[in-house]
């Protein structure tokens, strides 16, 4: 797919790797339609988006809310006139031990609340968006294309139970929409970060950071531009299709 004048929707897109996404996306060209809660960081992005000559928009959507949802991708198209692809960047973490255990005792427990809010925004979010969006492609007639925002905590992560089953199954949705989808001519896959150095890693303690870029075979943490880059790679490659790309400098958890 040419990504010029091409109309992208990117979820989360009001900072950190959304941020990014957007920029490389409008380098290319493409028009974006830019989600996210906070106005003021969607107002820098667009700002931002506007410096590259391309035209951007910002929209106020609870990914989690359905009735929202759909009006957001009617919104995007009456306003754009079309709708060519989707980024399921939206994403937050309530990390917790499954069990906390003390001299053989549970002290604590994954509460519900830190369940069901990861699985609301990063698991129904993803959903939700992914199926308004094909249903506006189909509807237009628009070949596009689909990308879910996983990460390599699929494969499961100690203190993130939640999280890395939202990330697995976002994957899995990803497989599941490219068999069903691409009779439209719409396409559907997965990026699977690992440590990547967005604003809010690098908020975090050096020792810290140290620690994890050792752990690391690139002995550092990724850019956010490169998972961006990873972004445009599979927009413009219209033969990769159901599959998940893995950016994490050679970790495996």
């Amino acid at each position: 797919m040419e990504l010029k004048d091409k109309v992208i929707v990117v979820t989360g897109g009001g900072r950190g790797l959304g941020r990014a996404m957007a920029l490389e996306l409008a380098g290319k060209g493409a028009k974006l339609a830019l989600v996210d809660l906070d106005p003021n960081d969607l107002d820098t992005t667009v700002a931002q988006c506007a410096e590259l000559d391309v035209e951007a928009r910002s929209y106020i959507c609870n990914v989690t809310e359905e009735d929202a949802v759909e009006q957001l991708f009617k919104d995007v198209v009456a306003d754009f006139g079309t709708l060519n692809g989707l980024v399921n960047n939206a994403g937050i973490t309530r990390d917790g031990l499954f069990l906390k255990v003390k001299e053989g005792k549970v002290v604590g427990k994954m509460s519900m609340d830190q369940w069901n809010q990861v699985l609301n925004v990063n698991l129904t979010g993803t959903f939700l968006c992914g199926r308004e969006a094909a249903a506006q492609m189909i509807e237009l007639g628009s070949a596009g294309c689909i990308i879910n925002i996983s990460s390599i905590s699929r494969h499961g992560n100690m203190g993130q139970t939640n999280y890395t089953a939202t990330k697995a199954a976002v994957q899995a949705m990803a497989v599941t929409w490219a068999k069903e989808l691409a009779r439209y001519g719409i396409r559907a896959t997965s990026i699977a970060p690992g440590y990547i150095g967005t604003e809010m890693v690098m908020s975090m303690k050096p020792e810290a950071l140290d620690k994890i870029a050792a752990g690391i075979p690139a002995k550092r943490l990724g850019k956010p531009e490169e998972i961006a880059r990873a972004v445009s790679f599979i927009f413009e490659n219209d033969y990769v299709n159901g599959r998940c790309i893995e950016v994490d400098g050679a970790l495996r958890i």
